[in-house]
């Protein structure tokens, strides 16, 4: 009966738990998205789950993306990160059980004129296996579980970041690419000019102050030329560093005109719980959560151990009997262990752990606030970009006909070659505004894409 009543109570007092519930905290931003002013309507429904597929279509950019994903060296790490991380939880979690160990000896002994004894053993025991009766070892598990979930949460993080680097490193390249073919097409323009100047100033009927300011043009359009060139250059290495190898030429854009068409805006609802699925807010989490389980291991760890070490062999002094009866033996042998006196080691323990729990939800709660801004600065963008581009893009297209007309009119002497320089910069001007402008609405739609958190993204309302 007293056996039966220890081995009842071990057991009850195995299930308890110091561990306080997990609650998610509530979220340290407005429950929807900045309305008004600049902010276009939001629905009301919560935005669907996208891959990057969906928001970058152009075949080209998924290539990249996906060799990217295969090749890039910091994803590596991550990986390698999350299969350490499964180890450590594996470790931790083998805690849990007892640890069961098999052994066998054979001794033969003798002296000096006298007879050999043989000697047989067998073994089978567990080493020092705790009992977890305050769930200290179970507390111990949660956390090494939890601290494995944020690591793969980590990983998505970098794969969203890669993701998103790979489309706007495209996207420099393109606009670059853009404002080179406007910088050799003005210098052509410009070429052209002071042969015209040059020859009319031979002919006597311009001032040699019209062909320095047509040389000045060209000038300037020769060296933003070639700074463009140098620009290019560096953003294809741009681009292949996140792609580990080389960039085949067929999947560069030829323009931001045509990289553009290759993206599709993302749709964003009203509410910001959307924020918890981004990968750095459920990692974050699960860092919380780990603390939180941290504390309960400290809590556990004032309280008694109690370990158990058990033996079960056989013995004979002949291999033929090993295994018969009378050759059986066993031990059992629990022990306990209660800290008496540790000068506030173990209190001091559990209040560190609850400091280390604060600065979690800190963490978290600044993700969520950083979620939260970097998506209401994306939504403000987008409320107002279609509206400058259109702008940018009737400038170009007026700054065009002035300068075709003011041209026409210089070349046949009916105006002077001021007002021809003039509208040539404007036009100059112009259009670069106008790649700069597409430039910033291709770039924002890999921002919001960044910030709801794309679609490597879990649901961190779950246990785990």
């Amino acid at each position: 009966m007293m056996r039966a009543l220890t081995i009842a109570m071990t057991t009850c007092l195995a299930g308890c738990s110091l561990q306080a519930p997990y609650v998610q905290p509530p979220l340290p931003v407005p429950t929807s998205w900045p309305a008004g002013g600049p902010y276009l309507a939001q629905g009301e429904a919560d935005p669907p789950r996208v891959s990057y597929r969906q928001v970058f279509t152009d075949a080209r950019l998924q290539t990249l993306i996906g060799q990217a994903l295969v090749n890039n060296r910091d994803l590596r790490v991550a990986t390698a990160n999350i299969l350490a991380a499964r180890a450590q939880y594996r470790i931790q979690r083998a805690e849990r059980l007892p640890q069961v160990g098999a052994s066998g000896r054979y001794t033969r002994a003798g002296a000096d004129g006298g007879a050999s004894t043989d000697a047989y053993t067998a073994q089978v025991g567990v080493t020092a296996f705790e009992i977890d009766l305050f769930g200290r070892v179970r507390s111990l598990s949660d956390a090494a579980l939890n601290r494995y979930l944020a690591t793969e949460a980590g990983a998505r993080a970098v794969r969203l970041t890669l993701v998103g680097d790979v489309a706007e490193a495209w996207l420099t390249y393109a606009a670059d690419a853009s404002l080179l073919k406007i910088a050799q097409d003005t210098a052509v323009s410009a070429q052209s000019s002071v042969t015209l100047t040059r020859a009319r100033l031979q002919g006597g009927v311009a001032p040699r102050t019209d062909l320095s300011q047509a040389e000045t043009i060209l000038a300037t359009a020769q060296a933003d030329v070639a700074v463009l060139r140098t620009a290019v250059a560096q953003d294809l290495s741009a681009l292949q560093l996140p792609l580990g190898s080389p960039v085949d030429p067929a999947l560069l854009p030829t323009s931001i005109e045509d990289a553009s068409k290759g993206l599709t805006t993302l749709p964003v609802g009203l509410p910001s719980t959307v924020l918890l699925r981004r990968p750095d807010v459920v990692q974050a989490e699960y860092e919380l959560r780990a603390a939180n389980a941290d504390i309960g291991a400290a809590r556990a760890a004032l309280f008694p151990t109690l370990s158990l070490t058990g033996l079960l062999g056989l013995a004979s002094p002949s291999l033929s009997s090993l295994f018969s009866g009378g050759a059986f033996n066993y031990s059992v042998s629990p022990s306990v262990s209660f800290p008496i006196f540790d000068a506030g080691a173990g209190r001091a323990g559990v209040a560190y752990s609850k400091a280390q729990r604060d600065a979690a939800l800190a963490v978290y709660e600044k993700a969520i606030q950083a979620g939260f801004r970097e998506t209401a600065d994306a939504l403000a963008r987008q409320g107002t970009i279609a509206d400058e581009l259109a702008a940018r893009q009737l400038e170009a297209t007026a700054a065009d006909d002035v300068f075709r007309l003011t041209d026409a009119r210089y070349r046949a002497g009916a105006d002077t070659f001021l007002a021809s320089l003039v509208a040539q910069r404007a036009l100059y001007s112009a259009q670069q505004s106008s790649v700069a402008t597409r430039y910033a609405a291709a770039v924002n739609r890999v921002a919001l894409y960044r910030a709801i958190g794309g679609d490597e993204s879990v649901d961190p309302g779950r246990a785990p």
